[in-house]
């Protein structure tokens, strides 16, 4: 068993003030996706203006909190704030959800893209891969606030996570499952994949299939939210359950958009400066 590393979950405490490591995950996930962009729009033959970037990530951020908070709120604890509406706006207590966020970036893209008159997929394709640096600082924060631990293990580096709600027992640390496989792994092979010719679709549809795999493994040892538990025998969780779609998705866009480079040659392919 590995000693869990007690982090306390406010950085700076001034009194009147506390700033959080989970809040700061959010601004360091924001800046950071901002400045790869930047880097993207100068090594690719993509016309990105430095303008353009900024406004993107302006519209995407205002999608990942509005939809993060209400796919938390309907998708994990609806009862809740039936009973108490005024909570859905204390997003310092805590939860947000992926797959919201993921909806609401999706809007945003839509409402940027409409508004740039640049296509869809366009859009999505140049945002997608900078995305798991948001997720690999936003797990690592999870970890430090010792929350969404895993399922008890008698594995060596299980974890005793010091919520009373853990139990005591040595769990799987859950979080950092998920820093691993959608933070760093689906980072390396969207980037890498992203710098190469592509046909339009391709990295949207990768990200959203890589996406709902590691997602879905790591829910089989990731303790089921409380409120919400196992959907199905002991096994299915709604993590697995909002994951299934993406990569269902990500395969009907991945297929078209291989079978449209394979009928075009190049013509769908944006290349990369070397």
């Amino acid at each position: 068993m590995l000693i869990y590393p007690d982090i306390d979950p406010v950085a700076i405490d001034v009194g009147f003030l506390q700033i959080r490591w989970y809040g700061i995950s959010y601004v360091a996930g924001i800046l950071l996706a901002w400045w790869l962009l930047r880097v993207r729009s100068t090594k690719l033959y993509e016309i990105w203006s430095p303008d353009q970037v900024a406004d993107l990530i302006f519209y995407a951020t205002v999608g990942i909190i509005l939809g993060g908070r209400l796919g938390s709120v309907l998708f994990y604890n609806l009862p809740y704030y039936l009973e108490h509406p005024l909570g859905v706006f204390k997003i310092w207590e805590g939860g947000m959800s992926f797959h919201g966020g993921l909806i609401g970036v999706l809007i945003a893209i839509w409402w940027f893209g409409h508004r740039q008159k640049i296509g869809f997929f366009n859009v999505s394709d140049f945002l997608t891969p900078v995305v798991p640096v948001g997720l690999l600082l936003g797990r690592i924060a999870n970890f430090i606030n010792g929350e969404l631990w895993g399922r008890p293990t008698d594995l060596p580096w299980g974890m005793v996570f010091p919520d009373p709600r853990a139990g005591g027992l040595p769990r799987h640390p859950s979080q950092l499952y998920e820093a691993l496989l959608e933070g760093v792994v689906l980072f390396a092979v969207l980037w890498w994949f992203s710098s190469r010719p592509r046909p339009v679709m391709a990295v949207s549809g990768l990200f959203l299939l890589l996406y709902g795999i590691f997602r879905g493994l790591a829910e089989l040892v990731r303790e089921p939210d409380r409120q919400v538990g196992f959907l199905a025998g002991d096994w299915l969780t709604m993590g697995m359950l909002l994951s299934a779609p993406m990569i269902v998705f990500g395969i009907l866009l991945l297929y078209p958009a291989w079978r449209r480079r394979q009928v075009s040659g190049s013509a769908a392919v944006e290349p990369r400066i070397d």
